[in-house]
């Protein structure tokens, strides 16, 4: 009887205590499913109102225009249902930067088929080449002087150029090199917010950089804001480990990634000042020994800077002054409004997410948040609204919204949401961004140039015709049909540069300012070649008197028509060959 009344006991109480675990189990459920269907909320509601956002690039409007909601809103439901599976996985497991790496990579490699997309590319494409070609020498003796540095910095071309001279001219290792930067970043991100906090903030933050659509579409592209924000979150990383432990090593290396950050571009100076408020914030440690390794830093980097500047200074002076003239009013022209930004281009998630880590700083008095808040204060507060222009500040955009994740107390929930960012990221990636990059016009010099590569002609002449729709030199198509092919090609520029107030504002006024590089001209025997490439900006684009006459002989072999009929830039490619080259069956 006293057994059966223990048993009894012993059941009840075993009743009463797995009673509030289930309850908080439905709890948590019930937080996965509201947490769901806001985000499948929000995504209907952007799609509402995509006219809205005035991105020049993926505009929703443009990316969703012919969408079918109906299909893309079961696919996003599976994806945060994958994310809830994701969430009792014992994911990351022990080495969460490792796992981050190797995600980033596979996520962004997703969109290496995307074409050249910003005409941006054939600058850095033609400084590469130029290594490539004559070597470093060269390249550091003309930089500004035969290559046309316009208002670049040379290190992301030069490391182009000896990937170009070391592997070869092919489009896949610069992707698989940017790629490498981007995932770099993810890694990096995560690491500053574990020494700023912890190991879950860090990784959340690293995460989160899969969470920005916009930034996936860049990372295969042959430009240099996804390497300045790579190096410039290393020269935050390495700053705050060179002024924690000090030491020869730290130090050294801090100083080389400030230097580096430093010759990336223009705007990564004004970036570096993140370093001075990773000093203050430091100094509350153990000021003396912060102060001295600081000046140390600060003393390496200056010599590094100076030594490599000084060569450079004359062309540095006049870019700097063509920024101030041309860069700084073309702000206003060229911007994009922070609704764009946040909402459309960045899960809004995230941005609410920033937003609810300002209030959870302060109310914690948390000076290290400061060194994460600097940058998107700087590009915030003075309106600087040009989305490529803020790309390398991201990571702290994502280190803020880690912060504010971290008010949720339920760690379950947290780490469902950011999976939930994620799984949105790429649902939008791969059935909206990537689809509608891949019909520009852009993705006809990609396609042409394979072609090219599978023809017997050792020469390519290239005509490229004046675009009527867009103030651009058409010689800029050069070289982003170069980059998609390996065959010699044969251009001699004869447009001129119109004139006027419109062209010296246009955003591609580079275009016309760009030197024609020499090996694109022709040998010294000057014998017609096999292959002609015809470069228009519409497929019924007529063709000048010259260039038909040049043409006789010539029989039209394949046309690439694809259009998004959106940007006035547009490439449309014909193939002409000689009459005799052989018919394919």
């Amino acid at each position: 009887m006293g057994s059966e009344e223990g048993g009894a006991h012993g059941f009840a109480r075993s009743a009463v205590s797995k009673a509030p675990v289930a309850r908080d189990r439905q709890w948590v459920l019930l937080a996965y499913t509201a947490v769901a269907l806001l985000f499948l909320a929000a995504f209907l509601t952007l799609f509402l109102f995509r006219a809205l956002d005035d991105n020049r690039l993926t505009s929703w409007r443009w990316v969703f225009a012919d969408a079918d909601v109906f299909w893309i809103t079961p696919v996003l439901a599976a994806g945060l249902f994958l994310a809830a599976i994701l969430v009792r996985a014992p994911f990351p497991g022990r080495r969460p930067a490792g796992v981050l790496f190797l995600c980033s990579f596979a996520v962004a490699a997703i969109s290496w088929g995307e074409p050249e997309v910003i005409v941006d590319a054939s600058r850095y494409f033609t400084q590469a080449k130029h290594i490539e070609l004559y070597g470093l020498e060269y390249f550091l003796r003309e930089w500004g002087g035969q290559i046309a540095a316009w208002t670049d910095l040379p290190l992301i071309p030069m490391l182009y150029g000896l990937i170009f001279r070391f592997a070869g001219e092919d489009r896949t290792y610069i992707q698989i090199f940017t790629t490498l930067l981007f995932s770099g970043s993810a890694v990096l991100t995560c690491l500053i917010g574990r020494t700023l906090w912890d190991e879950a903030t860090g990784f959340y933050a690293g995460a989160l950089l899969l969470g920005m659509p916009y930034l996936l579409t860049q990372v295969p592209l042959m430009l240099v804001d996804v390497p300045t924000m790579f190096f410039l979150s290393l020269a935050v990383f390495t700053t705050l480990k060179a002024l924690e432990r000090g030491g020869p090593g730290h130090l050294a290396l801090a100083s080389v990634a400030v230097a580096l950050a430093f010759w990336t571009k223009y705007s990564a100076w004004l970036f570096l000042s993140v370093l001075l408020v990773v000093l203050v914030v430091r100094l509350k440690q153990g000021p003396r020994p912060v102060f001295l390794r600081a000046l140390v830093l600060i003393m390496i980097s200056m010599v590094l800077i100076g030594a490599t500047l000084l060569p450079m200074l004359e062309v540095v002076g006049a870019q700097l002054r063509l920024l101030q003239s041309y860069q700084v009013p073309g702000l206003a022209r060229w911007e994009e409004s922070p609704g764009s930004t946040f909402l459309f281009q960045m899960h809004p998630f995230i941005a609410a997410a920033a937003l609810v880590s300002v209030y959870a700083a302060f109310k914690n008095r948390d000076a290290r948040y400061a060194i994460v808040l600097w940058l998107p204060a700087l590009v915030i507060v003075p309106g600087i609204n040009r989305i490529r222009y803020i790309l390398p500040v991201f990571p702290m955009l994502a280190l803020m919204a880690a912060y504010g994740l971290r008010e949720i107390r339920c760690g379950e929930i947290r780490k469902y949401i950011v999976l939930c960012i994620v799984a949105s990221s790429l649902a939008l990636s791969v059935l909206g961004f990537r689809p509608f990059l891949q019909q520009t016009s852009a993705v006809n010099l990609k396609q042409a140039g394979e072609y090219l590569d599978s023809l017997d002609a050792s020469e390519v002449e290239v005509i490229a015709l004046q675009q009527r729709h867009a103030a651009v030199n058409p010689a800029v198509s050069v070289p982003l049909l170069d980059l998609h092919t390996s065959k010699r090609l044969i251009f001699r520029s004869d447009v001129l540069a119109p004139t006027g107030r419109g062209v010296d504002e246009s955003s591609l006024r580079f275009t016309w300012e760009h030197k024609h590089p020499k090996y694109y001209d022709a040998g010294a025997g000057g014998l017609r070649a096999e292959a002609v490439v015809v470069i228009a900006d519409d497929d019924a684009q007529l063709l000048p008197d010259g260039i038909a006459q040049r043409l006789i002989g010539y029989r039209l072999s394949r046309q690439f028509i694809a259009s998004e009929n959106v940007f006035g830039y547009r490439t449309i490619v014909k193939v002409y060959l000689a009459a005799h080259y052989p018919r394919r069956g």
